[in-house]
């Protein structure tokens, strides 16, 4: 699954990435979760981004509370899906963001947690889909999740799945409505692993109260006192 990402590049290096505006106030994250409201890209409004929030409540369930809705869909099989087939064929988004977090369990009790970019720290797309709903009080808000596939030979060392990652000049394909779903299919695999880099990061990433710039950096593997050496 993706739990957990970061998008800790500033205003500028956003729109210069992906040719959109961005609102003046953006702040960078550092500890993204669930729930939270979030910059992506759709079709309709490729020139700016939109804030929605992450985690859809399928057509299914309805006015479901926030612990219950879908923040992952597997690629294998969101095209078949009746919670997800029409977002798959008429709402695709980019997520943007720089890095993503997953935890290797180490004995009974012990997660460290790993962060993931490319290679040259340079930002990225996930491939994701979105839906407008009604809460419980009649407003309509619009979510995103993200899709998830095998992982790639990094990943795989930490974690059984990771998210979609669009290689860039599949990016504009993903948002065209006229790609054809083998197309769009054929998007959803494991990155390239060997563009890809990882390591250990602080603790402080676990709770989503802390949101830092000292949660990116890459520390010491954890030594058998549980201590973390971070470095610059």
């Amino acid at each position: 699954m993706c739990g957990r990402y970061s998008l800790s590049k500033s205003k500028i290096e956003l729109e210069e990435r992906f040719q959109a505006e961005m609102l003046p106030d953006f702040n960078p994250r550092y500890n993204i979760a669930p729930t939270q409201l979030l910059p992506v890209i759709t079709s309709q409004s490729p020139k700016g981004f939109s804030f929605f929030y992450w985690g859809i409540t399928p057509e299914f369930g309805r006015n479901k509370p926030v612990a219950q809705k879908l923040i992952n869909a597997k690629a294998e099989s969101v095209h078949e899906k009746v919670s997800f087939k029409t977002s798959f064929k008429q709402r695709r988004c980019l997520v943007p963001a720089d890095g993503f977090y997953e935890w290797k369990q180490l004995g009974k009790k012990t997660k460290i947690p790993y962060r993931f970019t490319m290679r040259d720290d340079e930002l990225f797309a996930f491939a994701g889909i979105w839906e407008e709903y009604e809460n419980i009080n009649g407003e309509n808000h619009h979510t995103f999740l993200i899709l998830t596939t095998s992982p790639n030979e990094l990943v795989s060392e930490v974690h059984d799945r990771m998210p979609v990652i669009l290689n860039r000049e599949d990016e504009k394909k993903w948002l065209d409505s006229y790609t054809e779903e083998k197309d769009l299919l054929a998007m959803l695999k494991p990155y390239q692993a060997e563009k890809m880099l990882s390591f250990t990061v602080s603790p402080m990433v676990n709770s989503v109260k802390n949101d830092s710039p000292a949660i990116i950096k890459r520390t010491s593997p954890m030594d058998q006192f549980g201590n973390y050496t971070l470095f610059g």
